[in-house]
Parts: C-alpha cells; sequence; structure tokens
C-alpha cells in the first residue's frame, strides 16, 4: 500500500506530458488547389468578356458557377495568393453586376470584402494597394450612388 500510495504521489507530480505535435497540412500545395484556381480564373474571363458584352445573364450564371471554387479556395488554413486573386476578381465583377442593377448595399458589401482583404494582406505590394484602391473607389461609388 505504502507503495502505491507513493507512486501515486510521483506521478501527480510529474510534468504533464507534451501534447501531440499538431499536424498542419499545406493544402495549397495539393494538386486540387492550383487546379481550382485554374478553373476559377477562367471562369472568371469568361464571366468577365460576357459582362462587357451585355450578356448580364450568362455572366451571373458564370459567377454562380464560380462561387463554390471561390469558397473551398479561401477555406483552407492559408489561401495562396493566386487564390485571393482569384476570388478578389469574381466579387469585383459581382460587386459590378450588382451596382449596374441598382443593388448599391449588396454591390457595397462585396466591394468591402475586397477592401478588407487588401487592407490587411501582408506584405503589401504595388497589386495589392492597386486592388485596394480599386475596391475603395467601388465603395465610393456605391456611395454616390447611394445619395442620388
Amino acid at each position: 500500500m505504502v507503495l502505491v500510495a507513493a507512486a501515486l504521489a510521483l506521478i501527480a507530480c510529474a510534468p504533464a506530458p507534451s501534447p501531440a505535435e499538431r499536424k498542419y497540412a499545406d493544402q495549397t500545395k495539393e494538386p486540387w488547389y492550383s487546379q481550382t484556381i485554374s478553373e476559377l480564373s477562367a471562369l472568371n474571363r469568361q464571366a468577365q468578356r460576357a459582362f462587357q458584352a451585355g450578356k448580364l445573364d450568362d455572366a451571373s450564371n458564370l459567377i454562380l458557377k464560380a462561387e463554390p471554387l471561390a469558397n473551398r479556395l479561401l477555406a483552407v488554413t492559408r489561401p495562396a495568393l493566386p487564390a485571393i486573386e482569384a476570388a478578389s476578381d469574381l466579387d469585383q465583377l459581382y460587386g459590378q453586376m450588382l451596382l449596374i442593377n441598382r443593388n448599391y448595399g449588396w454591390a457595397r458589401l462585396e466591394f468591402q470584402k475586397n477592401r478588407a482583404r487588401w487592407k490587411s494582406w501582408q506584405p503589401q505590394t504595388d497589386e495589392t494597394a492597386r486592388r485596394l484602391k480599386l475596391a475603395e473607389d467601388a465603395i465610393a461609388e456605391c456611395d454616390r450612388k447611394m445619395t442620388e
């Protein structure tokens, strides 16, 4: 009994076991990730062409098809810059469509997502500054339209 009590006392005083090292799998290195970026970028280009050609229904359908891809890319722990840029392009185009349809509040929300992305992105580059300015200009445009 004394030995059991001594063993329990020693066990209780021992340091806690170290937590198992958490395994972080970088999903941005997986083949599906780069394929999804390529698919999203292609859909963005098609939607942009349709939008510029005045085919708003086609552009809308392409945007709806692209949204799940953008969501999947952004759901990883540390999204890659090309994924952020592709998602940003999609949000920018969607915001422009909403702006044309006079859905100013919803358009502003899309542009605010981009502003938040690029305002907090590190390291800041000329490209991230350009994208931030684009989002801020679009927000200002929404604000002007809402007060007209």
